[in-house]
C-alpha cells in the first residue's frame, strides 16, 4: 500500500467513527453539578392565586439545588409587591387556608419572604398584617436593588397556562402519541 491509500483509508475510518446526529436522535441529559446560588424572586402578580402558584418555582428551585447543587450554602429571597399580598396576609387566611403552610414549608428551608410596605399600604394592609414568617421591608424596589448589589441573580417568575403533550397532539394530530 502506498501512503495515499493508507491516508485515504484512515480518513474514511475516522469519518465513519463519528456518528451522525439528526432530528430523530434523542437529546442527552447532562447532570451538571452547581455550586451555591443566591437568587431574589420578584413577585408581582395580578391575582393572589398566581402568587401562591408561583411558590412552585421556589419548590422546584430547592429540589434542583438539593439534587444538583449546594443547597446548604444557597440563599433564596422572595420580594412580594403585587396582588399576591392578599394571600400573604394573615387577615385573609379564611380565603387562602393553605397559604400559611406553604410559606412555612419554604421558610423552614431557609427561604426569606419580604413584603413591600408601600405595596401593602396601597392595598389596605399595615406592616403587622402579614404572617410571622415574613418580613416587611420599606420598598420592593430598594430591596431587590440591595440583593442585586450583593450579587444575587434576579428571577421574575412569569406564569402561563400549562400545555401538556396531549394538548399538542390534540392541536397537531400529525405528531401522534408515540
Amino acid at each position: 500500500m502506498n501512503f495515499k491509500t493508507i491516508l485515504a483509508a484512515g480518513c474514511m475510518a475516522l469519518a465513519t467513527s463519528f456518528a451522525y446526529a439528526g432530528p430523530d436522535d434523542p437529546s442527552k441529559f447532562e447532570a451538571v453539578q452547581y455550586g451555591a446560588q443566591k437568587f431574589v424572586y420578584d413577585f408581582n402578580f395580578a391575582t393572589p392565586q398566581e402568587g401562591l402558584g408561583a411558590l412552585g418555582f421556589i419548590r422546584n428551585h430547592i429540589k434542583a439545588l438539593k439534587e444538583f447543587g449546594d443547597f446548604e450554602k444557597s440563599r433564596i429571597v422572595i420580594v412580594a409587591h403585587g396582588n399576591e399580598l392578599h394571600a400573604f396576609s394573615r387577615k385573609n387566611k379564611a380565603a387562602f387556608p393553605e397559604a400559611y403552610a406553604a410559606f412555612k414549608e419554604l421558610t423552614d428551608q431557609g427561604v426569606e419572604i419580604h413584603i413591600c410596605r408601600n405595596a401593602a399600604k396601597g392595598r389596605g394592609y399595615d406592616p403587622d398584617g402579614f404572617y410571622d414568617v415574613m418580613t416587611v421591608v420599606p420598598a420592593a424596589v430598594i430591596d431587590i436593588a440591595r440583593y442585586a448589589g450583593e450579587g444575587y441573580g434576579y428571577i421574575y417568575p412569569a406564569q402561563f397556562a400549562k400545555v401538556t403533550r396531549e394538548d399538542i397532539v390534540a392541536q397537531y394530530p400529525e405528531v401522534g402519541m408515540e
